[in-house]
């Protein structure tokens, strides 16, 4: 079985220092990937998930923008409540 891209990397990415900041944007990125995918499976507009949520648009843009990692467990609760989904977090 062939290993996933990542793990071929991690030993080059922890010896330059890099493995933590790659590893947070590639799951910041999934999760983005994530609500936007529901998102649109739900034919829901950028703007009718913000209003569900109760914030604006303008988080919403963060929250799917795979470059912003300053999104908060509060801001990811309220988008898989928005979209009739739960949120799991796990510490593997």
């Amino acid at each position: 079985m062939k290993k996933p891209l990542i793990s071929a990397l991690d030993p080059i990415l922890k010896e330059r220092g890099l493995y933590d900041k790659v590893y947070s944007a590639a799951v910041k990125a999934v999760i983005a990937r994530q609500i936007d995918e529901e998102r649109s499976r739900q034919h829901l507009t950028k703007q009718q998930l913000a209003h569900r949520m109760h914030t604006s648009r303008t988080v919403l843009d963060s929250l799917l923008d795979p470059a912003n990692e300053s999104v908060t467990l509060k801001t990811l609760q309220k988008a898989a409540g928005a979209l009739g989904k739960k949120l799991a977090v796990a510490i593997i």
